[in-house]
Order: structure tokens, then sequence, then C-alpha cells
């Protein structure tokens, strides 16, 4: 089975309790720390095996294999990337069963990590996650006032469209935002927009 580690938690002594995306579901398994393990942290797609005992509730995490990415030596990629990741799990935690959806979004996102700013794959990347969800706002009313937004447009939590004097936030180009609501492309945004989208989506998705 393989999937994306989205928590981490430390238990005993060096132990941990690891939640991991899979194709279908959250699994919550505990791993016993010892020498013979291979490293893992948040953010690292695995490929692994779950030992269900019948003395614990939870399954035990087994036969870990890194399936790492070229871009992971880089320093300022990986923790982009672990800021981006650790979103999933407050958005996911209470939910059954994910489907393939979550999983194949970060998975593309991993994939195309090295390409070009990360920032501009995980608001894309974010702004596909709304639109799946039903979630996406494409009129750019308001959300305050319930007006049409004619020229400059904010971005709220959730990525709800908001005038700029009823929002009291930073503003980006009502054209670029658009274009990134209709074809999921951030080419019409600058760098600066693309880092105030970022800082909105670190909100919680």
């Amino acid at each position: 089975m393989q999937g994306y580690i989205i928590r981490l938690n430390r238990a005993r002594d060096e132990d941990l309790v690891v939640t991991i995306l899979t194709q279908q579901n959250l699994e919550t398994l505990y791993r016993f720390y010892g020498a013979r393990h291979s490293t893992i942290n948040l953010g690292f797609k695995i490929d692994f095996e779950s030992e269900i005992s019948l003395k614990s509730s939870m399954g035990r995490l087994r036969d870990v294999i890194h399936l790492g990415f070229p871009w992971m030596t880089d320093h300022h990629r990986l923790r982009l990337w672990q800021q981006f990741i650790t979103l999933f799990y407050p958005h996911l935690s209470h939910a059954e069963e994910t489907g393939g959806f979550y999983f194949e979004l970060i998975d593309r996102a991993a994939r195309q990590w090295h390409l070009q700013n990360p920032k501009r794959i995980a608001v894309e990347s974010y702004v596909r996650l709304l639109e799946h969800e039903g979630r996406l706002h494409r009129d750019l009313h308001c959300f305050f006032c319930d007006a049409p937004v004619e020229e400059e447009v904010s971005l709220i939590r959730a990525y709800l469209p908001a005038h700029p004097h009823c929002s009291h936030t930073l503003a980006i180009g009502r054209e670029g935002a658009l274009e990134l609501f209709e074809t999921g492309s951030s080419l019409f945004l600058d760098d600066t927009e693309v880092e105030r989208l970022w800082y909105v989506m670190q909100e919680g998705l």
C-alpha cells in the first residue's frame, strides 16, 4: 500500500503514531522505534504494510519503503511541502473514507513540486480542492456585502471573494483571480499575489 504521511505524533520513547493518506482513506498506525527502521518524516510518500494486532485497536506500521522525489534534498522546497501537507490532517481527520481525490491531488503536486515556484503549485492545488468540494466561488460577489467585485478582489479564507475595503485585507488583480478560478492556473498572478494566497491557505483548508 502507498500513501503520504500527513501527521506524526511522538508516543513513548521514540515510538510514533503515524497518519497516512492512502488512495482510499486515512490509516493511523503505530511505529515502534528501532535501529533497523528506515527514516520517515512528515510529507514522505511511502510504501508500507499494516499489521493488525489483537492486543491493540491500532495497527502496526511495517515494511516501510520511502518513495522519494529529487526535490526532497532541497531544504526550502521540503519545508514548504511539509507546511502544505500539514493542512490535510485537520481537513480530513473526521472523514471515514477519503476516496482517491486527495491522494491524487497531493501526488500530482509532489510530481510538479520542482518545476516552478511550489507556492503556485499549492495554490492551484487548493483551487482544485475547493472546486471538488463545491466551495469555489467563481462569481466574485463580496462575501461581506454581496455586491459584485468590479476591480481588485481580496480572497479571504477558503478563497472567498471580497472587496478589499470590506475585508480590510490585501487585494489581488481581478483578472488573475478569475483566471485562477476558471482554469486553475496562477499564470496571471505575480509572485506577491501568490504569496498572499499561500498565506491565506495556511489559515486552513
